[in-house]
């Protein structure tokens, strides 16, 4: 099967040596919207293309890491049922949270890709070798990132970035492959 996916060649250089990638959950992996309930449970909603792409992420050896600002039950049950392990809640300062993983992990900020959408992500996004917002981040966070998605947080960001690290470390075909 051909890849129909296509991203620009300095894109997939910059990207090639990427071996974790920070993710924000609000505004990232969801749309940023909160819904509360009467009872006062926050709800979110995940869009299953991310999830997906999280998985692949995993297959091809690069480590999905999050880090929020926010904590509940719902948000750790659906990391946990990715497997996403490196987390990090109820986190304001990323940076310390982000310097923690690649210490466990054995790996520099060169190694590092990271997904932000507003000020708080800003420290991290800086320090690593790639930075990436979605379409509907605060106009900061897109002039940080290295690449800005097609897609919105929450809706198909996360997958694309996913895929365009994919790309450039050489695994996208053989894991669609697998698909054909």
């Amino acid at each position: 099967m051909q890849p129909a996916i296509h991203f620009a060649p300095e894109l997939l250089l910059k990207a090639q040596d990427i071996k974790v990638v920070f993710f924000d959950v609000d505004g990232v992996l969801t749309d940023g919207g909160l819904l509360i309930s009467e009872a006062g449970e926050t709800i979110k909603r995940f869009n299953t293309l991310d999830g997906h792409g999280l998985k692949l992420l995993q297959k091809a050896g690069i480590t999905p890491a999050v880090i929020t600002g926010r904590d509940s039950a719902p948000l750790r049950a659906r990391l946990a049922a990715l497997g996403i392990t490196h987390t990090h809640f109820g986190t304001e300062d990323k940076r310390p949270a982000a310097e923690k993983t690649l210490t466990e992990l054995g790996l520099t900020w060169a190694q590092a890709a990271a997904m932000g959408d507003d000020w708080p992500d800003l420290p991290v996004m800086r320090r690593t070798a790639f930075a990436c917002a979605p379409a509907n981040a605060h106009v900061e966070a897109r002039a940080m990132a290295h690449y800005t998605t097609l897609a919105r947080g929450g809706d198909g960001a996360v997958r694309e970035l996913c895929d365009l690290l994919l790309v450039a470390n050489g695994r996208y075909a053989q894991l669609l492959g697998a698909y054909a």
